[in-house]
């Protein structure tokens, strides 16, 4: 995994190329002082992660930021200032760090870099899925398979319940569908799917989750009676 540095202050260009060459399979192709250079670095390279502070002159991190769009690689902001936090997370960034950065921060938000990228190349195949990304509030918040109550379809999202929180997902049901572990996990209806281990009961057609009822269509009931651990 490579990295850009971008950051104004050499200090803290200095201290977070340290953090970098401490951590195995990540590597600095660029340390940048303005965005300008930052950006010409990722017109000409792939770029996996970008270490970025926001304020710089000429152009802000956030700036930089917009203009990149969802080509632009994985961002963890780096800066002193706690107050561009929301507007940060808006633009769907990986982490917000407040300097100084310690190393166990930096490596916290290491990890979670290693995971998205494993995630958006496809390195496990439904079955294998653990844990998946979904946006809540600008950020990227790994979730795990075993929280998921159900889904439910509405319009152009997606609702995902989990208990006491649910997240809205920006897809269509069947894309979803498609990232499931199958054995998990179950269509009963056009609007929702169960996870088959969540379900405390179903009385007259209808399944209950966590005290939310979900309707079971009749195109799904048959393969749901086949998939339930019937005595």
């Amino acid at each position: 995994m490579n990295c850009v540095i971008v950051d104004d202050n050499k200090m803290a260009c200095m201290a977070v190329s340290e953090l970098v060459s401490q951590v195995n399979n990540l590597t600095s192709i660029g340390v940048c002082e303005n965005a300008i250079d930052a950006y010409n670095i990722l017109q000409q390279q792939k770029v996996d992660l970008m270490l970025l502070d926001i304020e710089m002159p000429g152009m802000t991190g956030i700036e930089l930021t917009r203009s990149l769009g969802e080509k632009g690689p994985i961002i963890i902001f780096m800066t002193s200032k706690k107050e561009y936090a929301v507007e940060a997370f808006d633009l769907d960034v990986s982490d917000y760090i407040v300097k100084p950065v310690s190393p166990a921060r930096f490596l916290h938000a290491i990890e979670k870099v290693k995971e998205i990228l494993r995630y958006n190349d496809g390195q496990l195949s439904p079955d294998e899925q653990e844990f998946f990304f979904v946006r809540d509030n600008g950020i990227l918040k790994k979730i795990s398979v075993q929280e998921i109550l159900f889904m439910e379809a509405m319009g152009d999202y997606v609702k995902v319940f989990t208990p006491g929180k649910f997240y809205m997902v920006h897809s269509k049901l069947r894309s979803i569908e498609e990232k499931l572990p199958a054995q998990k996990f179950l269509r009963v209806h056009r609007s929702y799917i169960v996870a088959l281990n969540k379900i405390e009961k179903i009385e007259e057609g209808v399944i209950i989750i966590n005290a939310k009822p979900i309707p079971v269509a009749d195109a799904y009931r048959s393969t749901l009676n086949n998939r339930l651990n019937i005595l």
